[in-house]
Formats: C-alpha cells, sequence, structure tokens
C-alpha cells in the first residue's frame, strides 16, 4: 500500500464506513435510540455492496487506521463512525453517484489529506472472522 498517499482500498473502506454509519444512524433513529456506530459486520456488508467482495483483514486494518489517524473516521469500542472531518470530506466531495464514488473519493482524500496512522487500534484475526461470519449469516 504504501505511505504515500491514499489508496484505492482506503477510499473503499471510507465509502462502506460512511454507508454503514449512515444506516445505523437511521435505524437507531427509527426507533428512538441514540446511534452507537456500525459494527465490522457492517462495515464489510457495505464494502461488499460497493465492490462485490470482502476486504481482507489487513486491508481493513490499515485503511482504518489511516483513516482514524487522519482523523476521519472515529473508532471506539469496536463501533465505527464517520468523523466530523470525514462528514465535510463526504459532503463536498463531487456528486459522482455512489457507483464511481470509491474513486471520487481516492482523489478526494489525496487533494485534501495525508493517511494517518493509529497503530494503537488492530484488527484481531478472532474478531475480523467473526464479523465474517455475521456478515454470512446476514445473507449477501
Amino acid at each position: 500500500m504504501g505511505d504515500v498517499g491514499w489508496s484505492w482500498t482506503d477510499a473503499w473502506i471510507f465509502v462502506a464506513v460512511v454507508i454503514a454509519d449512515r444506516t445505523e444512524r437511521d435505524r437507531a433513529s427509527a426507533i428512538g435510540l441514540p446511534a452507537a456506530g456500525a459494527t465490522l459486520a457492517d462495515v464489510l456488508s457495505a464494502a461488499d455492496f460497493l465492490h462485490r467482495s470482502l476486504p481482507q483483514r489487513a486491508e481493513v486494518e490499515t485503511a482504518l487506521q489511516r483513516l482514524s489517524g487522519a482523523g476521519l473516521v472515529l473508532i471506539e469500542d469496536d463501533l465505527f463512525q464517520v468523523a466530523p472531518a470525514g462528514e465535510h470530506l463526504w459532503r463536498t466531495r463531487p456528486f459522482s453517484g455512489l457507483s464511481a464514488a470509491v474513486d471520487t473519493l481516492q482523489a478526494q482524500l489525496n487533494r485534501n489529506s495525508a493517511p494517518g496512522a493509529a497503530d494503537a487500534w488492530t484488527l484481531e484475526p478472532r474478531d475480523y472472522a467473526i464479523a465474517v461470519r455475521e456478515f454470512s449469516a446476514r445473507g449477501r
């Protein structure tokens, strides 16, 4: 992946977090609860929706470390939310439709910010496997 610029996978995971976080907020709002954030299974589901494949554990971990370190994504108690800076980036992107959102976001990321590093957060293989099982149980 390299430390120079944002990769397509970073943008893919960012858009997946945006979709998962918004879906969770809508679900919580519909039943009158505060939104707590999206689960990893929610993020994987959104990633599959966007690209018809699941990112590998290392891809998810690296992208979320970079996104979190850049202040675009918040990770707390293994729940994922779009940070205010990420919301701003999402809202000010050139609109290209969801099918081109990842490519558009990669370009936007590279124009506006540098990847960060949040090495304190790691995605344990067991947690990734549990999220993949949960995703699979939902039925693609």
